[in-house]
């Protein structure tokens, strides 16, 4: 009996289908997330082998690094990047995008995650080890690929969840009372900011039918004055808490310190930089005149984060938190750059985001390695490290100029672009914030470093010796995570003896920011296709 068959080519398709199957070019975009997800998922089957989990999370996070740099590639040599899933056409379909700006931030979290994956084997526990550090670790580089990558607003919200689930378990990883508070108040500032931001994209579906990035930067200008300026301020809360910008900031010192080293240098080198980047994102391509109307507001934030940041750094006595202090006054510098929304303004925020990631990371990453040798988190309570490691305080000394903006350090040059961006717009208040910050977080930095290494007594003792029990960091364990901090610190201290390519390459993010006309059409490439 003879079987019917039905050609493809005769179905009458829907017009939101695409004909053809997606290139397999096209799959590079998907690439880091897909990758990330897979190993966390098999990784979760190896977490009784702990000999396995770091090898096998090794290998994974080096093929998500390879995949965001031949991602950077291919964007730097075609332009922006889009593939929808599921065959459907924009704005219907789940589109992910890739423009410099998205490649700029994934590959500055996968160099982190790596680093931040052999440093925690020196110091996780069988019991941490076992209920998963590595698979979460994965799961959160998935999410902020994810965040990066998206070609839509409802699936940043997605990959914000996907975020907030790893990064909350691997704040209480270890059950330490310590870690349970800070828990509570990472979860419960964090949930309000997620339940914000899902009641405003449905705001903003509302008023525009879609939720495409692309489509919403035509759609977008339609929205009326009123209903613009509200649906702007509710991102721009909602995003300003999770990138810890003032005043929504008093989360991130009353928990980044609390967990261990290698998750508080993933969460500071990470995390606000996801909330900054959707900053930039919505108010800067989608929506860029909500962003306009706000620009007083977002100037008030930045220098708030600019000046209260190194200055709460200044009062704290605990390590790691003075640093989730300087982690604030980072996010300042970057919506200074937003908040001036010019090519140098955005360039200059871009390229500080890429810095502060892998220079934040490397800073608690310092820390860990200082706590190890110090036996405690208290400054009070160190002083004389400098004769016990000295390696260990220059690296510290480098990190000082590194942060705060001194030549010939990476963090110098996008303080030029936000400065001279700042000049060019006559936003002077922005200038002498951005200066001023760089004055007081040396201060602060100099003086932990004072404390930590340069004094020989402890803190209110007469006596000019130095602690007992300072360890020597040259046993192998500890070299395990000495070597990755100096590695990580050694490739900023290339890209800023060697900073052309990130000149050009923030310079062209900010570009297709402003004037986003080629993500739109790597977006609506098979729509116009099909028309």
């Amino acid at each position: 009996m003879a079987t019917a068959t039905t050609s493809y080519d005769a179905l009458n398709l829907p017009p939101a289908l695409i004909d053809a199957a997606t290139p397999a070019a096209d799959w590079v975009v998907v690439w880091p997330v897909a990758l990330a997800l897979t190993g966390a998922g098999l990784l979760v089957m190896l977490r009784n082998y702990r000999h396995m989990q770091l090898a096998f999370a090794v290998a994974v996070i080096t093929a998500i690094l390879l995949s965001n740099l031949y991602l950077l590639a291919r964007v730097i040599e075609s332009g922006p990047l889009a593939m929808t899933m599921g065959r459907w056409l924009p704005p219907f379909g789940i589109t992910f995008a890739a423009d410099m700006t998205s490649a700029i931030f994934s590959l500055a979290a996968s160099i982190a995650a790596l680093v931040v994956a052999f440093y925690a084997q020196t110091e996780l526990t069988d019991r941490e080890h076992k209920f998963g550090f590595y698979p979460m670790l994965l799961l959160l580089l998935c999410g902020v690929s994810g965040s990066f990558l998206t070609g839509d607003i409802f699936n940043l919200y997605v990959w914000f969840e996907v975020m907030l689930i790893a990064s909350f378990g691997m704040l209480i990883l270890g059950g330490r009372k310590l870690q349970l508070d800070g828990a509570i108040k990472y979860g419960f500032l964090n949930f309000l900011a997620t339940t914000l931001f899902l009641i405003t994209v449905a705001y903003l579906y509302g008023l525009t039918g879609t939720l495409n990035f692309a489509d919403l930067v035509d759609k977008g200008a339609d929205i009326p004055t009123g209903p613009l300026i509200t649906v702007s301020l509710l991102f721009l809360l909602a995003f300003g808490v999770k990138a810890a910008a003032f005043p929504g900031n008093a989360w991130l010192p009353a928990s980044y310190h609390t967990p261990a080293v290698s998750v508080s240098a993933i969460f500071g080198g990470l995390l606000t930089k996801v909330g900054a980047y959707a900053v930039i994102r919505v108010l800067t391509m989608a929506l860029p005149e909500g962003g306009a109307q706000l620009q007083p507001v977002i100037v008030l934030i930045a220098i708030g984060s600019l000046i209260l940041g190194p200055l709460g750094a200044m009062a704290q006595t605990n390590l790691r938190r003075a640093i989730g202090f300087l982690v604030i006054g980072g996010i300042g510098a970057i919506f200074a750059g937003f908040a001036l929304a010019s090519h140098h303004g955005i360039g200059g925020a871009i390229f500080y985001a890429f810095h502060s990631m892998l220079a934040i990371t490397a800073f608690y990453l310092l820390a860990g390695l200082i706590e190890r040798s110090t036996g405690t988190t208290d400054t009070r309570k160190m002083g004389g490290l400098y004769a016990a490691n000295a390696p260990l305080s220059i690296l510290f000394l480098i990190m000082i100029f590194l942060i705060s903006g001194l030549p010939p350090f990476l963090g110098l040059w996008p303080k030029i672009l936000l400065v001279e961006g700042g000049v060019r717009a006559e936003n002077w208040w922005l200038v002498a914030a951005i200066l001023i910050n760089s004055f007081l977080t040396l201060i602060a930095a100099s003086r932990l470093w004072a404390h930590i290494f340069w004094r020989n007594g402890v803190e209110g003792e007469r006596s000019e010796q130095a602690p007992v029990g300072l360890q020597k960091l040259d046993r192998t364990e500890n070299w395990f995570g000495f070597l990755p901090t100096m590695i990580l610190m050694a490739i900023i201290l290339v890209f800023g003896l060697f900073p052309n390519w990130l000149f050009e390459a923030s310079g062209i993010a900010a570009r297709d920011m402003l004037l986003p006309d080629r993500y739109v059409d790597a977006v609506f490439a098979h729509a116009e296709d099909r028309q």
